[in-house]
């Protein structure tokens, strides 16, 4: 993936959407800004849309001197939580447990303030369970679970960790050692150390950081000790569209990708309609 001229635009709402969440003025509003386009003039467009939004929420978050979506991060993970018990009941109820929990996981990933302001999760969970999905390798995905005992579960978002830690759960019931990973400091909503506590992810798997804010997960950010990590592990799930497009053709890594299009430009990328849902194998 590349910066296609689409992503500006998104870019600097993206900005605004962060802006938004505290009370300032609008001169400090504007100064931001000003140093997001300053940003921008420099991106390399050779890069992720990711790699560029890293340095842009980087710029953000030091004017702000806080975290913009940190109460929204907590609000998602409550409101996830109240869903566990009934999904959980769902999953094992299901037909198929293991394609039931991925399905979850999957319709998750529509908690994402970067991309939407709104969003509706129930409907979309119950798209996930109903409809056919844009990419489905499940079938590939299950056979390949069989070969592996350890697995890297690359996590995005927070709320959406929740919907994770059900699949996580799942496949820690199949005998599998996951390792479950979180970034190392707060960028956007994506799920952190404190996210994983607040849910009680660490009562079902190993919880590690990879030792950076960057958005997706971009080894040249990483710490050395997650990039070991990485490279130890021969089978990763990989949550979210920014985790796609840092990690999308490296064929030396089996990757299971889970995740909603959320843009036209991955859309476009991938030939499906935006909004569409994907287990995408590599």
């Amino acid at each position: 993936m590349k910066v296609h001229i689409e992503c500006f635009p998104c870019f600097l709402r993206q900005t605004v959407t962060a802006l938004s969440q505290f009370d300032m003025d609008e001169g400090v509003r504007f100064g931001i800004i000003g140093d997001v386009l300053g940003v921008l003039k420099d991106v390399d467009v050779e890069k992720t849309p990711a790699y560029a939004t890293t340095f842009i929420y980087r710029t953000v978050k030091k004017r702000m001197g806080r975290d913009p979506y940190a109460a929204l991060k907590r609000q998602f993970n409550e409101f996830a939580l109240k869903l566990y018990p009934r999904l959980k009941e769902q999953i094992l109820r299901s037909r198929n447990s293991l394609w039931s929990a991925a399905r979850i996981a999957i319709a998750g990933n529509i908690i994402d303030f970067g991309i939407y302001e709104s969003f509706d999760v129930e409907e979309t969970i119950g798209r996930a369970l109903e409809e056919v999905i844009a990419v489905d390798d499940f079938d590939l995905f299950e056979d390949e679970l069989q070969g592996h005992k350890e697995i890297l579960y690359l996590l995005d978002n927070a709320g959406e960790i929740v919907f994770d830690m059900l699949l996580i759960e799942l496949l820690a019931g199949m005998g599998k050692r996951v390792t479950a990973v979180v970034k190392g400091s707060a960028v956007i909503n994506d799920a952190t150390m404190e996210d994983a506590v607040e849910v009680g992810l660490q009562r079902h798997c190993r919880v590690i950081d990879n030792g950076t804010d960057a958005v997706g997960t971009d080894l040249e950010f990483c710490s050395s000790d997650f990039v070991e990590e990485f490279n130890r592990h021969s089978l990763v799930i990989s949550k979210g569209q920014g985790n796609f497009e840092t990690l999308e053709g490296d064929k030396k890594k089996n990757v299971f990708f889970l995740f909603q299009a959320k843009c036209d430009v991955i859309a476009a990328h991938l030939n499906i309609a935006k909004g569409s849902m994907l287990l995408k194998g590599q």
